[in-house]
């Protein structure tokens, strides 16, 4: 289908959401961890999955992938605790529906402690709310704490690197045969933020481009296997620099399955979101560069700035914070760069 544009990371699919997108001009979109499926024998079922796509697809909406699985679906396979075979093998069972389902793209993270922030109100461009990141603050804890994917503080064991990588490792020869055999690929997001320490006792191992290239090697080369680039993670690590390396060593590999179009102002070890366009990265030349590569899948919008009459930073996962002026400025942002480059398909 080549290089287009979806909007993603949709927490909880309602009309509005689907009036939003088919106002956009959009004809696709991706899901994270949506509320919609219950998921509740630990597992996502095929009923739930396909009355997801049928709903997008009544509204004219192509579903391109959902991302991660709730916590409490794997957290023993993050942190390797006793009952990680059981979840692995949930974990399967939900790789075998969403190709029963027509869903073809699964990302993950490999991330106990999950993304980090020390900020969700911070002062953006013209007092836009963003999230920032300061590794002087770590101490006073994560701002992200009552996210639904950020496990509590009661249950975040210490979490060595080598550790981590031996449960990565476990977690990719159980699952990546069953997404080999039914035509599920598999995409890896980078850490958030890309920092070499330990942050609430848990490492980050896939916080530079060396950790990224390390997983890609851990995959044995499996079709199965690639990244979900988000651009804002590596561009936290040294802007175009990391960037620019990520892409040239994945996207002739085929191995750029998405991306997440957001950026940073700054890097670690500290840094704060922004809009496109007044960051680290010149979008118009990270298009050219994907291109260039041959990638050809899709793009998400991501976090974006909360602007005035926004309900708030991406901390709220409502429909209606979702809907928001921030998320239509990054989208209609993207629109026209992908057309003035000429790499943008016609919507339908």
């Amino acid at each position: 289908m080549g290089m287009r544009l979806a909007m993603g990371h949709i927490d909880e699919l309602d009309d509005t959401v689907l009036a939003f997108a088919r106002q956009l001009g959009l004809s696709s979109v991706q899901f994270h961890t949506p509320s919609n499926l219950s998921g509740e024998h630990g597992y996502w079922e095929v009923d739930e999955l396909v009355a997801l796509r049928r709903r997008c697809e009544d509204a004219g909406l192509r579903v391109e992938g959902i991302e991660n699985v709730p916590l409490w679906h794997w957290d023993k396979v993050l942190f390797g605790r006793p009952g990680r075979e059981a979840q692995l093998a949930n974990y399967c069972r939900t790789i075998r529906n969403l190709a029963a389902a027509g869903i073809t793209v699964l990302g993950h993270h490999f991330l106990p402690g999950y993304v980090w922030r020390t900020d969700l109100r911070a002062a953006g461009r013209g007092g836009a709310l963003v999230t920032a990141f300061d590794a002087d603050r770590v101490d006073e804890g994560n701002a992200l704490a009552a996210y639904k994917l950020t496990p509590s503080a009661t249950g975040a064991e210490p979490i060595a690197a080598e550790q981590l990588w031996d449960h990565y490792r476990v977690f990719l020869e159980t699952v990546l045969p069953v997404a080999e055999e039914a035509g599920v690929r598999l995409a890896l997001h980078p850490d958030d933020p890309p920092v070499d320490r330990p942050l609430g006792g848990i490492a980050r191992i896939l916080s530079s481009p060396e950790g990224l290239e390390r997983a890609h090697e851990l995959s044995g080369g499996s079709p199965a296997w690639g990244l979900n680039l988000c651009l804002g993670s590596v561009s936290e690590l040294a802007g175009h620099e990391s960037v620019d390396r990520v892409i040239d060593y994945f996207g002739p590999r085929g191995k750029i399955f998405y991306v997440h179009f957001r950026d940073v102002r700054g890097t670690v070890p500290r840094f704060e979101e922004c809009f496109l366009g007044e960051g680290n990265l010149d979008p118009a030349a990270v298009l050219r560069r994907l291109a260039a590569v041959g990638f050809d899948g899709f793009i998400i919008d991501d976090h974006v700035p909360a602007m005035v009459g926004d309900a708030d930073t991406w901390g709220d996962t409502s429909p209606a914070a979702y809907c928001s002026r921030g998320r239509a400025h990054a989208i209609g942002y993207l629109q026209g760069v992908l057309n003035a480059l000429g790499t943008a398909p016609a919507e339908v």
